[in-house]
């Protein structure tokens, strides 16, 4: 059977670890990349990649600046089964017209709305309603995290409800330069904050609020939950049901893993790609269950987190592999996702 082929258009923080996601794959061809951009992100990947221009404009300054162009956005979807929008907020939704003349399936990211496509994917949760479609949307990484992370104590029958406080990073590192923020911290101004009714998207029943508020660093996330389960339970049962799911692995302040930094810094010293972590990592120390309530904090890598997802919607869509937890598997291998950073990697666990 052929590859599936795949185009990536945009290549910013998400898109360009999703073409490198793509090449990973035994699966998957990666057509090209395609921007707007002519500096030196784009510069970089036509050393390794074909690059493709998304607007005429573009083309002429990226020749311009001895960029080897293949073709036009247009061209570049001649060849492709898949097309992945990873375009700045709100200008794939101006895309979806170019796609749908095209006949590719389209993959989304989280800056999008869920009425574009109407649909929203995480992999563990409902990726058999995606098989087939024409389209989905990737939810944000906060989302992602919080669909993967409390699925799976609802999965194992044991949340009632959640409540959350997310502190964000304020830009992404390479854009620091530009607008970040420095020594104050900026709360979101609505309560719930976006990613709670976002997670609804994908869990229609969960019981979620979420707080947020941004903070003066360019590295990850945090979440803090509060949550109240379904029945007195011990700290076993809800280790027990995070070690069921997928994509999340503990780190323990024990090891030394105590700020955001102290696992980033891990990361690179496992020769991540970029450094990435795809996986959320849980404070196993700090998992905490009083009678019917548990409290737990991560962190989200908000760079990659969103990266195996995307890689999953793009086989649903395809019907390629019909069956969840198949695709897991396949990218989970490909790209090294762990369940626990510091042990001997464990072999891939059955998924519930």
């Amino acid at each position: 059977m052929h590859p599936i082929r795949v185009g990536v258009n945009g290549y910013g923080v998400i898109g360009k670890r999703v073409a490198d996601a793509v090449l990973a794959q035994p699966d998957m061809h990666l057509v090209g990349i395609a921007d707007i951009a002519a500096d030196w992100r784009i510069k970089s990947a036509a050393l390794r990649l074909p690059v493709f221009a998304a607007t005429d404009a573009a083309r002429q300054a990226m020749q311009d600046g001895g960029v080897h162009v293949r073709g036009s956005l247009e061209e570049m979807l001649a060849d492709c089964e898949v097309i992945v929008d990873t375009t700045p907020k709100h200008i794939a939704a101006g895309n979806i017209e170019r796609y749908r003349a095209a006949g590719v399936k389209v993959v989304l990211q989280g800056g999008e709305s869920h009425a574009t496509t109407g649909h929203s994917f995480v992999a563990q949760a409902n990726y058999a309603s995606a098989v087939g479609r024409d389209s989905t949307r990737v939810v944000s990484c906060n989302t992602t995290s919080i669909v993967r992370v409390l699925g799976a104590l609802d999965d194992a029958g044991l949340l009632g409800r959640a409540r959350g406080v997310l502190i964000r990073r304020a830009t992404d590192p390479w854009e620091s330069h530009l607008g970040g923020i420095m020594n104050t911290m900026v709360p979101e101004p609505t309560i719930p904050s976006h990613q709670g009714p976002d997670a609804q998207t994908v869990l229609p029943d969960l019981d979620v609020v979420t707080i947020a508020a941004k903070g003066a660093h360019t590295q990850t996330h945090t979440h803090f939950w509060t949550l109240q389960l379904t029945r007195q339970a011990s700290r076993e049962d809800v280790l027990a049901a995070l070690r069921a799911a997928p994509r999340i692995a503990f780190v323990r302040m024990s090891d030394g893993l105590v700020a955001l930094n102290s696992t980033i810094e891990l990361m690179r010293d496992l020769g991540r790609p970029r450094g990435d972590m795809w996986e959320v990592a849980v404070w196993e120390d700090l998992v905490t269950v009083t009678g019917d309530e548990a409290y737990l904090t991560y962190q989200v890598y908000n760079e990659a987190i969103v990266v195996p997802e995307t890689i999953d919607a793009i086989r649903a869509l395809t019907a390629r592999v019909p069956d969840a937890h198949a695709s897991i598997r396949l990218t989970d291998e490909s790209l090294g996702i762990r369940q626990d950073f510091l042990l001997p990697a464990q072999p891939h666990g059955h998924h519930g």
